[in-house]
């Protein structure tokens, strides 16, 4: 999953964007209203952390140029604790979600989860397919109940697959999804990593759609 962060205070910006990569997704930042909308214009985010209070163009018109433009990625806007007209101004724009200045880092990132859950159709931290459990939580991975040993990287490609299961999802849509801006992307270790997930989970779990690309399935159901 990945995730672009937009705060000016270069502090909090970049505390916020070492919890978002410890909990497994491949951050961006901007530390402008400027910077941030080109890059929520042009890269595909699964989430987006927004202050409000933003220089160079403030956060409700970077959402609200967004929301004109049909970008409909998850936001979570970030607010002075005596602004409360910033609240009704930043969901009025097209806002999902907000926390008031000071929080609780573990917060954020709940709020965080339960916006990629929900975009994707999803209703509790565990998402299940066929007996393969992915903890979004606690960034960890269950067959059966058993844990599973993932690294970093796999651990991002499988919860962005168990976000989407039974759509069928590119080596090119992957790669925008667990890789930040600035990694040397290339689509060939996507084949890597499907390899060394078939091993962890079982073969016949991610089904490869020829020419097109990958699908997270149930097994039991694929043989019924």
């Amino acid at each position: 999953m990945r995730a672009l962060v937009i705060e000016d205070n270069e502090d909090l910006n970049r505390q916020l964007s070492r919890a978002l990569t410890d909990a497994g997704y491949a951050v961006d930042s901007a530390l402008d209203g400027e910077e941030g909308h080109y890059l929520g214009e042009t890269e595909p985010y699964d989430v987006i952390v927004l202050d409000l209070g933003l220089p160079k163009l403030d956060g409700v018109s970077v959402l609200e140029r967004w929301r004109r433009e049909n970008i409909a990625t998850p936001v979570l806007i970030l607010t002075a604790r005596d602004r409360w007209s910033e609240k009704v101004a930043g969901f009025d724009a097209g806002a999902d979600d907000y926390l008031t200045k000071p929080f609780h880092t573990e917060e954020l990132l709940a709020r965080l989860r339960a916006l990629t859950r929900r975009a994707a159709g999803h209703a509790t931290a565990t998402i299940e397919c066929g007996g393969l459990s992915v903890d979004t939580r606690g960034a960890r991975v269950f067959i059966e109940g058993a844990p599973v040993k993932v690294t970093s990287h796999e651990f991002r490609m499988l919860s962005y697959m168990a976000h989407h299961q039974d759509r069928v999802i590119s080596r090119s849509e992957l790669v925008e999804h667990i890789y930040d801006q600035d990694f040397d992307r290339d689509s060939n270790t996507i084949e890597v990593f499907i390899g060394r997930l078939r091993k962890k989970i079982g073969q016949d779990r991610i089904e490869t759609v020829r020419g097109l690309g990958y699908r997270l399935v149930d097994p039991n159901s694929r043989a019924a």
